[in-house]
């Protein structure tokens, strides 16, 4: 999170004085939770740091997305010392929520991680309970989607008015259409395999094409969304990450256009060359990739 906190100085706070800088890595995993949640605290109090005392569940959504990006970014590059570092970052959004949470008598930390290990254990009978018949990951995610189904059965008709309520709206848009899909498979509202939909997205490509040669903006985009929406049902129904398969992609592109430009060292612009060139450079990025030569 881009803000002051790192600055701060935790012993000028009686309670979080008793945790010295030196002392830290002799703490039991208790005593460091508990000193987070303390500085946490320190920040927000009376005399705290400004930034932090301004901020409001609104206003730090946007560093929640980005600290949560920053770790999957940390797992895909292998950069274990960074995941590290990533981890504390998004636990600090935890601390931020549930100290202005407290503050507001709405819960408190307590409440969240008492409310997650109750969770566990109610999720996971087949561990905790001793429940018999669940021996693969399917039968557990099977059995996981049961025990929320009759964990929604107390919920009211004005609480959850949709099966797909439960999806937040906030999530990255492919990520939401993929657990939308999960979400209607569950109630068998799905296809049976992955080749039915490569007809639904050869149907979904007809209508855009329609749209275009139509030029109503409104509806092309209305028929791009909905090729995309397929595409992601695809990957689901092939048991791949959407998400992640794109940003996979995007990394794929960026090392070939840095081969591009590499490769046109010596020449004009790359901005001034022509298409047949730029495909050309394109092609032995490609090859390079392939050969394990690409420059990064």
């Amino acid at each position: 999170m881009r803000n002051m906190t790192s600055t701060q100085n935790p012993s000028s706070n009686p309670d979080v004085s008793a945790w010295s800088e030196g002392r830290s890595h002799s703490m039991s995993l208790e005593e460091s939770f508990a000193r987070a949640a303390a500085i946490m605290a320190q920040l927000r109090a009376p005399g705290g740091c400004p930034w932090d005392r301004e901020q409001t569940f609104d206003s730090i959504r946007r560093y929640t997305l980005e600290e949560t990006y920053e770790v999957l970014e940390a797992i895909e590059r292998k950069d274990w010392r960074g995941l590290k570092d990533e981890l504390g970052d998004l636990l600090l959004q935890v601390l931020f929520y549930a100290e202005m949470a407290q503050e507001e008598k709405l819960f408190t930390l307590q409440d969240v991680t008492d409310n997650l290990s109750e969770k566990l254990i109610r999720r996971h009978p087949h561990v905790f309970a001793n429940r018999e018949g669940v021996e693969t990951s399917a039968q557990v995610l099977q059995n996981w989607e049961e025990i929320k189904k009759s964990e929604r059965a107390g919920v009211t008709k004005e609480q959850a008015n949709s099966l797909l309520d439960e999806v937040p709206r906030s999530l990255p848009a492919l990520m939401e259409a993929s657990k939308l899909g999960s979400k209607a498979a569950s109630i068998g509202f799905d296809w049976t395999e992955a080749a039915p939909v490569f007809d639904k997205l050869r149907e979904e490509l007809d209508e855009l094409r329609q749209a275009i040669a139509s030029g109503e903006r409104k509806a092309q985009e209305e028929e791009l969304g909905d090729v995309l929406f397929t595409v992601v049902n695809l990957a689901r129904k092939l048991g791949v990450q959407s998400e992640f398969a794109l940003r996979a992609s995007n990394a794929k592109f960026r090392r070939r256009f840095a081969d591009m430009e590499a490769s046109a060292s010596g020449m004009p612009s790359i901005a001034e060359l022509g298409p047949k060139e730029l495909e050309k450079l394109w092609d032995r990025a490609k090859t390079n990739e392939r050969k394990g030569t690409a420059s990064e």
